[in-house]
């Protein structure tokens, strides 16, 4: 892991198009801001996760109907 340290007001540039600013510090807050593209997703760790297990959770539903669906199909 890079570790970088930053002060109030001072940036990290990720790629070419992606900028990330300190923008305070109060006690053990950061308050982060971030410029992209629109079409990038920027999500707090514990959202991501949230989204991924709700995605493998109906890729699983979705298989499982798909299979109940070919049990009532003639053949």
């Amino acid at each position: 892991m890079l570790v970088l340290t930053r002060k109030s007001n001072e940036s990290v540039i990720l790629g070419e198009d992606i900028e990330v600013k300190v923008l305070s510090i109060r006690g053990d807050q950061v308050s982060l801001g971030f410029r992209a593209p629109r079409e990038m997703a920027i999500n707090r760790k514990e959202v991501f996760e949230a989204i991924q297990a709700e995605n493998r959770s109906a890729a699983v539903n979705e298989k499982a109907s798909m299979e109940l669906l070919k049990g009532l199909m003639p053949r």
